[in-house]
C-alpha cells in the first residue's frame, strides 16, 4: 500500500510481479480506477484483477480518490493524475516498467479514466505513460447528452450531483470534448449490451477518437440478465475464463509490450 496524499482515500494498492515482460526489463503496469458513482467505493475491490494482470507478466495498481460532496469530479480526476505521478516515482523502486502504463476502470472510474487520457492537465507528465485505455461501461463520456438521455432518477441520484447545472463545467469533464489533443494512443471501450446509454456513449466516444487517428475498438461484452447486474458483472468478471473480451484486452496488452 502506499499514500499519495494526506487523506486516507488517497492510496494505492500494488501487486508486483517479478517476470520481465517486453524490451524493457520490467513489466509494465494496469492502474484501476473503480466507480461509485462518483461518491463511494474503494480501490480493494478488485475482484480477480490481479491474478489476471500478474498472470500476464505485468504488475496491477488499483488507486483511490477524494469523493463527492467533498472533492467535485475535477479534484477526483487530479487524484487520479496525481496516483499515476506517484507510481511512476516509484517504479524503479518497485519493479516495473514507469512508461508503459495502462489505465482501466469501471463505471464512475470508466469516466475518470477516459477524462484524465484526454486531458493531460490531470496527469501532468505522467499522460505520456498512458499507453492504452480500458474504460468498463461508462457512461459518461459526453455528459451533457447523457444528462439529456438519461432517466430523470440517474440524473438526480448520479450526474447531478457530479456535474452540475452548468454546460460549460459539463463539457469541460467529458472525455469526448478534449479528443483531438494529446490523446493516449490505444482505446479499448468496453460495455454492456443491456445499457444502451453505454454502448452508445462508447461508440460515440470510438468514433470520435478513431477521427483522430487513435487506434480504438468499441465492443459488446455479454454478461448477466438485467442491467444492474451486467453493469456489476462486466466488472467482477474481468478476466475471469469466460470473460468474452480477454482476447481484446490481451492483444492491447501485447500491443503496450511492444513498445519500449
Amino acid at each position: 500500500r502506499m499514500s499519495y496524499g494526506a487523506s486516507e482515500a488517497q492510496r494505492i494498492l500494488l501487486w508486483p510481479v517479478s517476470r520481465p515482460t517486453g524490451g524493457s526489463g520490467h513489466p509494465p503496469l494496469a492502474v484501476f480506477v473503480h466507480g461509485g458513482g462518483w461518491h463511494m467505493g474503494a480501490p480493494e475491490r478488485v475482484s480477480d484483477k490481479p491474478a489476471f494482470f500478474n498472470g500476464e507478466g505485468w504488475a496491477f495498481a488499483s488507486v483511490g480518490y477524494r469523493y463527492l460532496p467533498e472533492a467535485p469530479v475535477e479534484i477526483q480526476a487530479a487524484d487520479v493524475g496525481a496516483a499515476l505521478r506517484h507510481l511512476r516515482s516509484e517504479a524503479a523502486g518497485r519493479g516495473y516498467d514507469p512508461d508503459r502504463i495502462l489505465l482501466m476502470g469501471h463505471s464512475a472510474g470508466a469516466h475518470l479514466a477516459a477524462l484524465v487520457a484526454t486531458d493531460p492537465q490531470y496527469a501532468g507528465d505522467a499522460f505520456a505513460a498512458i499507453r492504452g485505455v480500458i474504460p468498463i461501461d461508462g457512461a459518461g463520456y459526453d455528459v451533457p447528452l447523457q444528462m439529456g438521455q438519461a432517466g430523470r432518477f440517474m440524473v438526480e441520484r448520479t450526474y447531478r450531483p457530479a456535474f452540475g447545472d452548468d454546460v460549460v463545467r459539463q463539457r469541460a469533464l467529458s472525455p469526448i470534448t478534449h479528443v483531438g489533443g494529446r490523446d493516449a494512443p490505444d482505446w479499448l471501450l468496453l460495455f454492456v449490451t443491456a445499457r444502451n446509454d453505454a454502448r452508445i456513449q462508447s461508440d460515440n466516444l470510438a468514433a470520435a477518437l478513431a477521427r483522430n487517428g487513435v487506434r480504438t475498438q468499441s465492443l459488446a461484452v455479454e454478461q448477466g440478465d438485467g442491467e444492474l447486474r451486467a453493469h456489476m458483472a462486466i466488472n467482477v468478471e474481468f478476466g475471469t475464463a469466460s470473460y468474452s473480451a480477454n482476447d481484446a484486452v490481451r492483444a492491447l496488452m501485447r500491443r503496450i509490450e511492444g513498445h519500449p
